[in-house]
């Protein structure tokens, strides 16, 4: 499987992104959870797949229409990814790194606009990616997640999620978010 380059993603969130603001938020947040990928490494991981993999794990939130739920950008991030000819490993990167993972039940006793599948990253670079992008929200304004800070948000969808966060920090450990937040001027909470 040929692995995109770093430019040929960023051409790609140029053309996708509907506005220059997305794109800086997206793309930015992207390339942030890239940097944490790396810290956080495991051996034995493909290393430009995860790399690939966090450029690309949120094309789809360009493509959500105003009144849609923001849930359904792994899923729109997949559609366009496959529609435009990518492999299925690069694509599966935006639909399975929502939360800790959606499993068919989460999907159907939350009533969520998906449809009725598992979502859950099966590979050790789909975890890592989605791992990553724990640490980082495209909130307003953008920030940096502690662990303590996702997993007391996570526990909100029951605790065997939070358990699952928890076990990835214990697996991967913590990354050092204080340089990134003083490099990007985004707060760590």
């Amino acid at each position: 499987m040929r692995i995109p380059a770093d430019d040929e993603i960023r051409a790609l969130h140029e053309r996708l992104a509907p506005t220059p603001a997305a794109f800086d938020l997206v793309y930015v947040h992207c390339e942030i959870v890239a940097r944490i990928a790396e810290q956080v490494m495991a051996p034995g991981v493909d290393a430009a797949l995860v790399r690939a993999g966090c450029l690309l794990h949120d094309i789809g939130v360009y493509r959500l229409a105003p009144a849609e739920e923001y849930i359904r950008h792994g899923l729109l991030g997949y559609e366009a990814l496959a529609g435009l000819g990518f492999p299925e490993p690069l694509a599966r990167f935006c639909s399975h790194h929502t939360g800790v993972g959606l499993t068919r039940d989460d999907v159907q006793r939350q009533d969520l606009p998906l449809p009725l599948e598992d979502y859950v990253a099966e590979t050790a670079e789909e975890r890592l990616v989605m791992y990553a992008d724990k640490f980082h929200s495209k909130s307003t304004p953008p920030r940096f997640v502690s662990a303590a800070a996702y997993t007391a948000a996570v526990t909100r969808f029951g605790e065997d999620k939070a358990a699952a966060f928890k076990a990835m920090v214990a697996e991967y450990g913590e990354p050092d978010l204080a340089p990134l937040a003083a490099e990007y001027g985004h707060p760590i909470v």
